[in-house]
């Protein structure tokens, strides 16, 4: 299980951009490692995964600080339609149909994080099927319009995996406003 890893360093580093107190959503959060380490700097955190007996777990280590909810993300009913958080936190997960309902879940100015395994993966291991493997360049192109501040396609040698990783900002709705200042991490 993820549990005894680290929280992901990009998740670590650009977490900087959420703001104080902010409700954040970890999406197919697994194991929770990222839920658990958002919750413990100070952030509203709801952690949505399939996996009820992980989220079970996850709710005893989180003592209340998390909140859990067991959904179906791949299913034809979206289960979080209607819902906005301030940030969305994605690692190890992709399902492209619901990428529009995934940017949807933003609030304007808020953060996406998302870190996954690029094509290249297929090449020294799972996941192999390119349903689950992102193409390069793939997060900027989804991304288009948003504000990317950081973005990342390539080996990553530490674990050793192919990645690509992505920080960028939902555009305010509002013509005029002044931009959001988000503290890039020093």
């Amino acid at each position: 299980m993820h549990l005894a890893q680290a929280p992901s360093h990009w998740v670590q580093r650009w977490s900087s951009l959420i703001r104080p107190q902010s409700e954040v959503l970890d999406l197919a959060c697994g194991s929770g490692r990222h839920a658990l380490w958002l919750a413990e700097q100070g952030f509203q955190v709801t952690a949505v995964d399939r996996d009820a007996a992980a989220l079970a777990e996850i709710g005893s280590r989180a003592q209340r600080r998390v909140q859990t909810e067991a959904m179906d993300l791949e299913g034809d009913v979206w289960p979080l339609a209607g819902r906005t958080f301030d940030a969305v936190v994605v690692t190890n997960y992709l399902w492209r149909p619901r990428w529009p309902d995934l940017m949807d879940l933003l609030r304007d100015g808020g953060v996406l994080i998302y870190e996954t395994f690029s094509i290249d993966h297929a090449s020294i291991g799972r996941p192999s099927r390119e349903a689950f493997l992102l193409n390069h360049g793939e997060l900027l192109t989804r991304c288009a319009g948003w504000r990317v501040v950081a973005f990342e396609d390539g080996f990553d040698a530490q674990a050793p995996r192919f990645v690509q990783r992505i920080a960028a900002i939902k555009p305010s709705a509002s013509k005029g406003a002044a931009p959001a200042r988000h503290a890039l991490p020093a």
